[in-house]
């Protein structure tokens, strides 16, 4: 009875992973906890059906992706990659990095670029773009480090080319130690210009 038991559970994690995959590809649901809720209401799971983790929703997305987007979320991802290059150029006075979904590969239509910016005055980033006349909007956000740490940074939300351009802006000691990622737990990756370069090349 208990692998029965087990095998249903793992079962039920995996159906709600692929409905949140869907969700995620096909409505632009990028909070993966409300993917996995409203996956198991509309599977009829209720409140305390057993979610899968963060991890088994990306290697769900990723196979939505292959089986259903395989023409499409390639190019897009090309192009995201693309306008990622003109904006960490653009921003290099910056130490501009890229993180997310354009780095890792499983950016879609619905995907912003999202950099991590650096500098000792946010105000910095802001005039920048100021005196570039690029209008944006600005937010906060709030990221983890390690298991008890969290700690809110300015975000920056710019358009260029009808993408969206998401900036969070670190003092410069954030070189040294990226914020925790949603979805491994582990540091975020990131890649600076030259290594997204060879991305693009390879």
């Amino acid at each position: 009875m208990a692998a029965s038991g087990h095998a249903n559970s793992a079962e039920l994690r995996r159906r709600i992973a692929v409905e949140a995959a869907r969700l995620i590809s096909e409505q632009g649901l990028r909070d993966y906890h409300a993917a996995k809720l409203k996956a198991a209401q509309q599977l009829g799971l209720g409140e305390k059906a057993a979610l899968p983790r963060n991890v088994e929703i990306e290697a769900a997305l990723r196979e939505h992706q292959r089986l259903f987007q395989a023409s499409s979320q390639p190019a897009q991802l090309a192009r995201l990659r693309e306008a990622a290059v003109e904006a960490m150029r653009f921003l290099q006075p910056f130490q501009p990095r890229l993180v997310g979904p354009v780095l890792d590969g499983t950016a879609d239509a619905h995907s912003a670029v999202c950099l991590h910016v650096f500098s000792e005055q946010p105000e910095r980033v802001m005039s920048f773009l100021d005196e570039h006349r690029i209008p944006f909007e600005l937010q906060d956000r709030l990221l983890r480090y390690g298991t008890n740490v969290e700690q809110r940074f300015p975000v920056l939300l710019l358009s260029a080319d009808d993408t969206v351009v998401d900036l969070t802006v670190f003092p410069l000691d954030g070189l040294r130690q990226a914020p925790q990622d949603r979805i491994s737990d582990r540091p975020m990756q990131r890649a600076g210009l030259i290594r997204l370069l060879e991305i693009l090349a390879s």
